[in-house]
């Protein structure tokens, strides 16, 4: 069954005609040596009012006569932003993708033969895939390239083995100059600094005195005054501290900040990887509510390359060794996850979860790529915060997109029947993110031992979920219990209110 070259097996049991022994007689049907299948599907998020999203798949089975099944699937999402900062369209949104894999039931490893430690009733298994993405949104838009190279294998029915030889992706940022009229937080931050009085400030700067005009202009001419205003206040053509109503040191880090910021997030990434994940659980079936789950993740990225450093002469200048003109991501990271339930009875089930992930850029590195690091809040997270607008730390929404490279998450929550498929939940969510090992050095959003452990933010609610079989549909209110970004005498039960409620929407149990 797993080599999905058949349908699912059917078995058929026999007496003989001594009606003392039963045979078993398991028939295979195979599946159609090409198939072809279209998804179509309407989407709503944070981004988005509304997308729709046309997904079609080719398969062929069985290719070169070993199970091999190669795949070819692509990818089309049109939306409209809930933004105005693209364009006036109503689909201004569009992603498209393609992806190639191949698969085959065995280790494929050069040299070794992997049998001896590794048979086949381990159901082992190499992935093969490439893949190509484009995007424009509210973000900078980005092309993606990928490739990966893995194994994986089950020892047993409760473990399993996943291992990534190879996982390299080149993420190219195509519209840098747009990062200000996107990352408005930001952009409001430095625009506050700019127009203090006592400074002077270039007028040609900005745009009717007014450097945040540039918001209504077209979004593909890069913000006027931003670049020039940044430059001159690190390279100290505007002095700091020199005129009480000027600049002070505080807004001389934070431009510096904000540089820091623009640089990373704008900069293009490669990332080649290996890691490898361990699975292990002891549930025995889909009603079983009595059991655990753990899975440990170790990554290591940029390693391969840096030791090809020493025979390959890589072009180098201020962000390190480039390849193919783009500085390479090295890091160390690794992930705890555990998810335990216990069965109440009656259908009342408590779940917890706990998470603990953490990233350390060094080498060619002095951070986390983007999309490798961690967020807070979201509908499988803590769920009094929506994605991204929890922390670092004790910060409160510095950032329009807020990530960092440690992460510490902690769920409980109890549920209940309440009529027919309706079900309840009661939850409790505790968590943050911080910046630990990088080159962020703010002591709000940095973590710096037991004592940073107060910054945790821990919210509460209830949920509804209607279970259809095959999937539950879920909605959550949380509420901002304890929240870290308030002031010390603040923090507990401030924002605890249906105004300040946040409803999260979901597809299946958060863990």
């Amino acid at each position: 069954s797993s080599l999905n070259v058949f349908k699912y097996p059917t078995l058929i049991f026999e007496e003989d005609s001594t009606r003392s022994k039963l045979t078993a007689n398991i028939y295979l049907a195979e599946r159609p040596k090409y198939s072809f299948s279209t998804n179509l599907d309407a989407t709503q998020s944070n981004i988005q009012k509304f997308g729709v999203a046309f997904s079609p798949s080719l398969q062929w089975r069985n290719l070169f006569k070993g199970a091999e099944n190669l795949s070819l699937s692509g990818r089309l999402n049109v939306g409209s932003s809930r933004e105005d900062i693209v364009d006036k369209q109503f689909f201004n949104l569009l992603e498209y993708g393609a992806d190639l894999k191949l698969d085959f039931p065995r280790i494929w490893f050069p040299l070794i033969n992997t049998k001896k430690f590794i048979p086949n009733y381990m159901l082992p298994r190499t992935s093969t895939s490439l893949g190509f993405s484009s995007q424009k949104n509210i973000g900078l838009d980005k092309r993606t390239f990928n490739g990966i190279l893995g194994y994986n294998w089950t020892p047993t029915n409760f473990t399993k083995n996943n291992v990534e030889l190879f996982n390299v992706q080149y993420v190219k940022n195509v519209n840098e100059d747009r990062f200000f009229n996107v990352y408005r937080n930001t952009y409001d931050r430095l625009n506050i600094i700019a127009q203090k009085d006592g400074i002077a400030v270039d007028d040609s700067y900005f745009v009717d005195g007014d450097l945040s005009t540039p918001a209504e202009v077209d979004p593909e001419i890069q913000t006027p005054g931003t670049t020039g205003f940044i430059n001159d206040v690190i390279n100290g053509t505007l002095p700091v501290g020199t005129d009480p109503n000027g600049l002070t040191t505080d807004d001389f880090n934070n431009v510096k900040s904000i540089s820091e910021r623009e640089k990373r997030l704008t900069e293009n990434n490669l990332i080649f990887t290996s890691n490898y994940t361990f699975n292990k659980n002891n549930r025995k079936g889909p009603t079983d509510n009595n059991f655990y789950q753990f899975r440990f993740k170790f990554e290591s990225a940029g390693n391969f390359l840096s030791a090809l450093s020493y025979v390959i002469p890589f072009e180098e200048d201020d962000r390190g060794l480039l390849v193919f003109g783009v500085p390479y991501s090295q890091y160390l990271k690794t992930e705890y996850d555990y998810v335990k339930y216990w069965d109440l009875a009656k259908g009342n089930v408590l779940a917890f979860h706990s998470f603990l992930g953490i990233a350390v850029p060094y080498g060619n590195s002095d951070n986390i790529p983007f999309v490798r690091s961690y967020f807070g809040g979201g509908s499988n997270d803590n769920r009094a915060w929506r994605p991204y607008s929890l922390g670092p730390g004790r910060t409160d929404l510095v950032n329009d997109f807020n990530e960092a490279n440690l992460k510490i998450a902690l769920n409980l929550e109890y549920r209940f029947p309440i009529t027919g498929n309706f079900k309840g939940a009661l939850f409790a969510d505790a968590g943050n993110i911080w910046n630990v090992f990088d080159n962020v050095d703010d002591p709000e959003a940095t973590f710096n031992g037991l004592k940073s452990l107060k910054d945790i933010a821990l919210g509460s609610g209830f949920g509804i979920r209607y279970d259809f079989t095959y999937f539950v549909l879920r909605g959550d209110l949380g509420f901002k219990t304890y929240n870290p970004a308030e002031e010390s005498s603040k923090r507990w039960f401030r924002d605890y209110n249906f105004s300040n409620s946040v409803l999260q929407i979901g597809i299946n149990y958060p863990f």
